[in-house]
């Protein structure tokens, strides 16, 4: 394989069950291969997501001073602004010369979860720039309902009711991530000096990119292949937490990003499930013997991300 295959997620739409059955199975055939499919016809317009990426310069060419106050070191909740170098996805190969911001799920002050200090029910953090926080929890929402939509093609493709996925995602773990990679390439003797070879640790992931090469994917064969830019196409993948709830039917996939050539913006939906849902295979593939416990999903995504920050310690875990 040297190519991510390209799948039209409308068909999911379709009032039709066998063409809904047919994306479906398309879907399972990639997150069982490679972990990794294009996903066009989405219904989210090429405007929104062109305005997503400018909203993303818009904020990274802030001051640092005016970014620092909006540290994700000052969030328990995984909001907030990672300044250059501070991540390292990879950490036996070193920092990640990139910087991100993440949005979540935007709940007020007096939100009841809030208030309890619950895991991942944080407010964000949102930058001093005109009409910002509304276009993206607009783009936020939109790739909501598309992680919804195709999270219904794995309940087909997996041989589950249509709507099982419907009753983890009513208020998931979902966050949305800008990235800015500064031109490096010829400075850093990393392949992997833009992001290291990671898997990610939710249920799907959905990848907006510049026109800027850099992804890259392992294939099964253990080879790495370009993941190039298509004009309104999402890049999606599998994560580690469906990988263990399909108790390892789909299986999620190691990616990086090189040095690039030029400075190089992404923008990455990562979608999990409510935090309290139960991920346990046995639901799934209750006829397999399950390779892994049960666990609740902020348990597992924070065991994950605390280890790729080091600023996280056990006694500020989320």
């Amino acid at each position: 394989m040297n190519s991510l295959p390209i799948i039209s997620v409308a068909g999911l739409n379709s009032e039709d069950p066998a063409v809904r059955a047919a994306t479906a199975a398309e879907l399972g055939k990639a997150c069982r291969e490679v972990g990794f499919f294009y996903a066009v016809d989405h219904g989210i317009p090429e405007a929104v997501m062109a305005g997503a990426f400018s909203n993303a310069k818009r904020f990274f060419e802030l001051p640092l001073k005016a970014k620092q106050p909006l540290s994700i070191k000052l969030s328990p909740h995984n909001r907030g602004y990672v300044a250059m170098a501070d991540e390292k996805l990879n950490p036996e190969s070193g920092a990640d010369m990139k910087e991100a911001f993440n949005i979540g799920t935007d709940f007020p002050e007096d939100h009841p979860e809030v208030i309890a200090g619950k895991p991942f029910r944080g407010v964000n953090f949102w930058p001093p720039i005109d009409g910002w926080r509304d276009d993206m929890l607009g783009y936020f929402d939109g790739c909501l309902n598309l992680g919804r939509l195709i999270h219904r093609g794995f309940a087909i493709d997996l041989g589950l009711a249509e709507d099982f996925f419907d009753g983890y995602l009513k208020e998931p773990i979902a966050t949305l991530r800008m990235l800015r990679y500064p031109a490096s390439a010829g400075q850093i003797d990393r392949e992997d000096g833009g992001a290291g070879a990671h898997t990610d640790y939710g249920n799907v992931t959905l990848l907006a990119t510049d026109k800027v090469a850099g992804l890259q994917v392992a294939t099964r064969q253990g080879n790495w292949i370009e993941a190039p830019h298509i004009p309104g196409a999402f890049v999606c993948n599998i994560g580690d937490c469906l990988m263990r709830w399909s108790n390892d039917t789909y299986v999620s996939t190691p990616h990086r990003v090189r040095p690039p050539e030029q400075e190089r913006y992404s923008i990455a939906f990562f979608l999990e499930v409510d935090p309290d849902a139960v991920v346990d295979p046995r639901d799934i593939v209750p006829n397999e013997q399950p390779k892994y416990p049960p666990i609740t999903c902020a348990e597992y995504l924070a065991h994950r991300l605390n280890a790729t920050y080091e600023h996280r310690k056990d006694s500020d875990a989320m």
